[in-house]
């Protein structure tokens, strides 16, 4: 299946899709920032930026600098992740598929244009209007679903349940400033543990938990930023493992691209 995809995003949930993109034989690239904003960045692609190698469940990406470097990459069976912000890689490579998964909540620049089949993850998509198709990224009876005609939920602010909790399970900055950690992920916290600092200002465990992700040392942040999770049920191996919730996303994309790529001339 020589089907050629940009998938704009390596964080968790892009990392889900890529990786079922990838065992179903699709060739890859990812587009980054510089310096990624990434949460749980044991199971994200996106670390490749700042470790230059990342291994999720037996998939390796590697950090390239150019298209050349992406092709490469691909011939070792790896996926390349490019620091392209805009995506130009797009109009130089020219994929089947463009996967929008930067989950900003709100559409920073697809278009429905911008390949023959464009796909969208969660809110700020519409559906025949910016992307071909939305997946939607709700936690709930409609996860993954692939949405052909409208748009997914609209985000609400609050973070998905966890064995009851909610806010509480999420580490936000005190302030702004240089996020430093003293904890690593995958380690267990109690309630009001400190996990890191913005400066001088502790950031502190709301509930007791597991560490499931925290962003990376040196990283600018503002006030109310989320720096990290704690995931209350306490399962390590939930830390270093592909989420249900991105599991779930990945499938909707690869029902999407075999479902409308007939038709795109794709298959």
């Amino acid at each position: 299946m020589d089907i050629k995809v940009v998938v704009k995003g390596g964080g968790d949930l892009g990392t889900g899709v890529v990786h079922r993109l990838h065992r179903a034989g699709m060739r890859i690239i990812i587009t980054e920032l510089s310096g990624p904003l990434v949460i749980r960045r044991a199971v994200a692609f996106a670390t490749a930026i700042y470790s230059g190698v990342v291994e999720v469940e037996g998939v390796r990406a590697r950090r390239v600098g150019s298209l050349e470097e992406a092709l490469a990459a691909h011939e070792k069976g790896e996926i390349p992740v490019l620091i392209d912000p805009q995506a130009q890689v797009v109009a130089q490579w020219k994929p089947d598929v463009v996967v929008d998964a930067i989950m900003a909540k709100r559409n920073t620049g697809t278009k429905i244009t911008d390949a023959p089949l464009v796909i969208g993850l969660g809110p700020g998509f519409e559906a025949g209007l910016d992307v071909h198709a939305v997946v939607e990224t709700a936690r709930g009876h409609n996860l993954g679903r692939v949405i052909l005609s409208g748009s997914a939920e609209p985000h609400t602010g609050v973070p998905g349940e966890v064995a009851g909790y909610t806010f509480q399970r999420v580490l936000l900055a005190p302030s702004a400033g240089t996020f430093q950690a003293v904890r690593r992920i995958g380690d267990r916290v109690e309630a009001g543990a400190t996990v890191g600092h913005v400066d001088s200002q502790p950031v502190r465990a709301a509930i007791g938990g597991v560490l499931r992700g925290i962003i990376a040392d040196g990283v600018k942040v503002v006030e109310g930023m989320k720096l990290g999770d704690v995931d209350p049920r306490g399962l390590v191996e939930y830390c270093f493992t592909i989420s249900d919730k991105a599991r779930a996303i990945g499938g909707g994309v690869l029902e999407a691209i075999l479902y409308l790529g007939r038709e795109k001339g794709l298959l």
